[in-house]
């Protein structure tokens, strides 16, 4: 162990007051990304106005995004303070296969709105029998199932290092918590995790705004009758959701981008990447949970009048729903 060390963590290059306003900052952050998607949470599941199969997805992708900062950000915040890993390497793994996880479920709920929303402005009048309750649990079981399968199997397995020269030895001797993917498993995951999700999502999202144009030309040279005008704002609400949510998929691409494409690149270059640059596009990428409540308070009236009726504690009374 003389190369990486002994398990001792390395003496802390920061300042006790750099690493007091570190430990503010990060902890004023998770403690916000939880306060602020249990509202989401509150809001969706307590108002019977908002069970809709979109807002069920939302819901979902706001239990993601809790959970992330309620059961990660902690860990993640002492490692990245401290630069050291105090809990051990069995919980390293289960801490590093959550965390891939849940940045897969995310991404997972993305695709199936942008999908949702797709039936909904392209083919409206298929969109209640296909976009059912019951189609609505099975994409959720699938969007949970198959990145946590994923994850804890890659993680588990350590097939991600395979061929890593030294992996073994910096493991046994390193206190950082050291996950290190090799070239066929960065390639993989950067590909199916988010390259291909992506690619995807903007089709479909170019798709809705090219046929929303077209609506939008038909109903202003048309004369608007009255089931006309409904069937116009009806279809308007649509667009703007599309919109909302294009803005929280724009928002987590730029957020995890460069950290998954910070893994692609690494073992092309030796892993010569500086851990301290990892580890803050790692939080570039837990910005992401922080940011989501903030994109539906601005732009969902929905949220911020919820949000309103639960400071005010009026969800409380059995008589308010």
């Amino acid at each position: 162990c003389s190369e990486f060390g002994n398990r001792s963590c390395p003496e802390n290059f920061r300042s006790p007051g750099v690493r007091g306003v570190m430990y503010l900052f990060i902890t004023a952050a998770f403690i916000l990304t939880v306060l602020g998607n249990l509202a989401i949470i509150v809001s969706i599941s307590y108002f019977k106005q908002l069970h809709s199969p979109t807002n069920f997805l939302i819901l979902s992708m706001a239990v993601t995004d809790f959970l992330l900062g309620f059961a990660i950000m902690p860990y993640s915040m002492v490692r990245s303070v401290e630069n050291c890993w105090y809990f051990g390497m069995m919980f390293c793994k289960i801490h590093y296969s959550f965390d891939l996880m849940l940045c897969l479920v995310s991404i997972f709920h993305l695709c199936s709105i942008a999908v949702d929303r797709f039936y909904a402005i392209c083919h409206p009048l298929h969109y209640t029998s296909t976009m059912t309750v019951s189609t609505i649990k099975q994409v959720l079981v699938m969007c949970w199932s198959v990145p946590a399968a994923f994850a804890f199997g890659v993680v588990f397995s350590e097939a991600y290092a395979s061929g890593i020269e030294g992996y073994e030895m910096l493991v046994k001797c390193s206190s950082s918590c050291p996950i290190m993917f090799n070239k066929l498993w960065g390639t993989i995951l950067f590909t199916v995790g988010l390259f291909a999700p992506a690619c995807i999502m903007i089709g479909i999202y170019v798709k809705i705004f090219t046929v929303s144009q077209r609506h939008t030309c038909e109903f202003s040279q048309a004369q608007r009758h009255t089931k006309d005008k409904k069937n116009y704002l009806s279809r308007n609400k649509d667009r703007k959701a599309a919109k909302t949510l294009s803005i929280v998929m724009l928002g987590f691409l730029i957020c995890w981008f460069p950290c998954f494409f910070t893994i692609l690149i690494d073992p092309f270059l030796n892993f010569s990447t500086p851990l301290p640059l990892f580890d803050t596009l790692n939080w570039l990428g837990y910005l992401n949970s922080f940011c989501n409540p903030l994109i539906y308070g601005f732009f969902y009236p929905w949220f911020r009048k919820t949000f309103k009726y639960i400071l005010k504690g009026k969800i409380f009374n059995p008589y308010f729903r």
